[in-house]
């Protein structure tokens, strides 16, 4: 009966060089079953469009809002020094209860034409309890720094919404980095299921051979240690893709996993990013860059906003002021105008030390200025070179993986026949494995550096 089996072994490997010779495909595997097959169950929320990530981005991202927020306290700060050379009124009122007075006498109906009727009236010195109110209006007529501090404002506001529109390219960046990093993570953990069930099917076919005497037992501990090395390999290719899904969800603004569904095209994300974003002329266009040139001219403004403390102040004031006391002679009721000069002498040396802080805040406004222009200039030049770059890559890694899909077929042929060792045909599947999962590295690496290289030189006006 053995021989029988063997003799029935031989005639299928001797079918199987056969049909090798004829350039026919290597048999297919057969079927298994194993629970850690099954895929990872798809996320609760997912995003087919771009446009459907940047209604998300808009609802919930928090660095969105604080972007926008940087906005509005800057508009605010305008605002605030509009008011320094604006007028203002400032009311005030006093209710007064002496506890401490002196009763006094005073004698009332002597005249011009003598002596009357005399009659004696008491009061209190100071008055016991009284009512005063004061309305002071201020206008400057000379506030240099008043007037400068306007401009500043200005400045800065420009400042801050050019951050804000650099805030939404980085946002659409991270944005588009995550969906295609939930897209590789889906299909490398496909292929991790199609390199187990490959691994199954080889210690199937293994345990065969050896129940038929064509294999031992080393060849089926080779064969179950593939399967456990592809079962580690699944294992982690699934916490890549939850954590993945998971750092989409935060950069939507969504504290959960978020998919991309199996029929999302993502070869169209450099087109939706074309879309949105518009690509700048210059690296000193870009947001942060302009940004920092709008800081320099804020920071220079500051040396001039301490040399304007140095200026008199000339406000025009103007008081109304009342009081329920009887003031004698004075009436109850007053309103006087002002021109009152203020004039800064010495303050123990205080603006000379901001005239030097200032200084400096402009000379490292002006080195970040730089720094980040050069920064600028090499990330422009990386990100089109790495399109270049990634294409040789996904060139190279397709070459590889058509040779690895070659030696794995010429392996197998050669185990069937009795001519290969299971160590090889175990190297040849891993080899095919990480070539299968650099391919498709390479691919959605591909798309990244084209999304970066729309982006490292745009602006994004959604």
């Amino acid at each position: 009966m053995r021989r029988l089996l063997a003799a029935s072994l031989l005639s299928t490997f001797l079918a199987a060089n056969t049909a090798f010779a004829q350039g026919a495909n290597v048999p297919v595997l057969p079927a298994v079953d194993d629970p850690m097959l099954a895929p990872v169950p798809r996320a609760k929320v997912e995003i087919s469009t771009w446009e459907q990530a940047l209604t998300h981005v808009r609802a919930l991202s928090t660095d969105l809002r604080i972007a926008a927020s940087q906005v509005q306290r800057a508009e605010a700060q305008q605002r605030v020094a509009l008011a320094g050379a604006l007028p203002s009124l400032n009311g005030t009122a006093a209710f007064t209860h002496q506890l401490i007075t002196k009763e006094n006498v005073q004698a009332v109906g002597l005249g011009p034409g003598g002596i009357t009727d005399i009659q004696y009236k008491t009061f209190k010195t100071p008055p016991s309890d009284y009512l005063t109110g004061q309305l002071v209006a201020t206008q400057p007529v000379l506030a240099l720094r008043a007037w400068y501090g306007i401009g500043t404002a200005r400045v800065a506001s420009d400042a801050a919404r050019l951050s804000f529109d650099d805030a939404k390219r980085l946002i659409a960046l991270s944005v588009a980095n995550a969906i295609v990093g939930v897209v590789t993570a889906e299909r490398i953990a496909e292929l991790n299921r199609v390199g187990l069930s490959n691994a199954l099917s080889r210690l199937e076919l293994t345990v065969r051979k050896t129940a038929l005497g064509g294999a031992t037992g080393l060849d089926v501990v080779r064969a179950r240690q593939d399967v456990e090395i592809a079962r580690a390999t699944l294992v982690a290719g699934d916490e890549t893709l939850r954590q993945s899904r998971e750092a989409l969800g935060l950069a939507l603004g969504i504290p959960e996993q978020v998919g991309v569904p199996p029929t999302v095209d993502i070869s169209g994300l450099e087109h939706d990013a074309r879309t949105t974003c518009k690509p700048s002329a210059t690296v000193d266009a870009r947001p942060d860059v302009a940004a920092l040139r709008t800081r320099v001219e804020v920071a220079h403004r500051g040396v001039n906003d301490v040399k304007y403390q140095f200026a008199p102040l000339v406000n025009l004031q103007s008081g109304l002021a009342t009081t329920t006391t009887d003031t004698g002679s004075s009436p109850n009721t007053t309103w006087n105008v002002q021109a009152v000069l203020s004039v800064p002498l010495w303050e123990g040396g205080a603006r000379y030390g901001l005239l030097r802080d200032a200084r400096a805040q402009e000379d490292i406004a002006a080195q970040n200025l730089e720094a980040g222009r050069r920064n600028a200039v090499i990330q422009v030049v990386q990100a089109r070179r790495g399109v270049t770059v990634a294409e040789d890559r996904r060139r190279v890694a397709g070459a590889a993986r058509d040779l690895a899909v070659e030696t794995d077929r010429l392996v197998r042929l050669a185990y069937q026949e009795g001519r290969g060792t299971s160590l090889e045909l175990i190297t040849a599947a891993q080899s095919l494995r990480e070539s299968e999962t650099q391919l498709a590295l390479r691919d959605f690496e591909l798309v990244q550096s084209r999304v970066l290289a729309v982006l490292a030189l745009a602006s994004c006006p959604w």
